[in-house]
């Protein structure tokens, strides 16, 4: 597998589009990270880290509104690839959604939020945009 994130986004909205509840991931300490800030965002129900193998899974809950049964996630966009790696400084930080959506930013001082990376003043690799 040449990109473990693009895969990962996959599977989430492939579960989305087929109105899944649950769906596991090989895990990741990257994926990790994106996991939990997902669920510190509000964008997942809940997860879980389960320790099998060499390598593990994710068990993420998917959040669905009860009533209109529409998930929190309305788009999964992957932004730097392994072919075309995308940086940004901390005065050039997207804005997804002006600012309603987040950006998934890899740096120096780890995995986080575009909010955030701007907030410390670092840049890094825009790794996805979720909204």
């Amino acid at each position: 597998m040449t990109d473990p994130i693009a895969d990962y986004l996959t599977r989430l909205r492939n579960a989305i589009m087929a109105h899944h509840r649950v769906v596991e991931v090989p895990a990741s300490n990257l994926k990790k990270e994106i996991t939990k800030i997902l669920f510190e965002k509000g964008y997942i129900l809940n997860y879980k880290f389960i320790e099998d193998g060499p390598q593990g899974t994710i068990k993420v809950a998917l959040k669905y509104d009860p009533e209109t049964k529409t998930n929190a996630i309305k788009c999964l966009k992957r932004v730097s690839t392994p072919g075309l790696r995308k940086y940004t400084g901390y005065k050039d930080m997207p804005r997804v959604i002006n600012g309603l959506g987040i950006a998934i930013i890899s740096t120096s001082k780890g995995v986080m939020t575009n909010k955030e990376a701007s907030e410390l003043k670092i840049g890094g690799e825009v790794l996805c945009y979720v909204y």
